[in-house]
């Protein structure tokens, strides 16, 4: 497997795609790739995830550290390989920025890659209770998984 690149992209880089991050560095711990993650939207530069998010990944085993940055189309679509979006809107917002159509080829729906969950997309938690946390994790598990298991030749 050579060295690949992953960003996961949601809107404020907080919650989903730090969680997604956290998860793909255990799953794919020891092998030869780079994960990040970014944000649509800027407002949460700089900080860390949120702290209801942070608890519930903690509890699973994932650290997430990460510090929330914006998505910047000038370097991510160059130095990522893989960008895989968290919901149809983020996709669409990342489509957007692609205005010469050059990099299409490198996203993808996160859910794209679920092994036995059947949903659209990883719904945004942040305004809803314990469970919607709890939730992600289980989609981001099942999707890292499956996403790793395209990955590996």
């Amino acid at each position: 497997m050579k060295n690949t690149k992953i960003l996961f992209v949601c809107l404020g880089n907080i919650c989903r795609s730090p969680a997604a991050e956290g998860v793909m560095k255990k799953i794919a711990s020891g092998l030869p790739i780079e994960i990040q993650s970014a944000g649509t939207a800027g407002y949460h530069i700089g900080e860390l995830p949120d702290t209801r998010m942070r608890s519930h990944a903690r509890k699973r085993g994932y650290d997430l550290v990460s510090h929330a940055q914006q998505f910047d189309p000038s370097k991510h679509f160059e130095q990522f390989d893989h960008i895989v979006a968290m919901d149809g809107s983020n996709l669409r917002d990342l489509k957007a920025m692609d205005r010469k159509k050059q990099y299409q080829h490198k996203l993808s729906l996160m859910t794209d890659y679920s092994l036995t969950m059947d949903v659209n997309e990883v719904p945004d938690p942040y305004y809803g209770g314990p469970e919607g946390f709890e939730h992600v994790l289980d989609i981001l598990e099942d999707s890292c998984r499956g996403l790793l298991k395209q990955l590996r030749p």
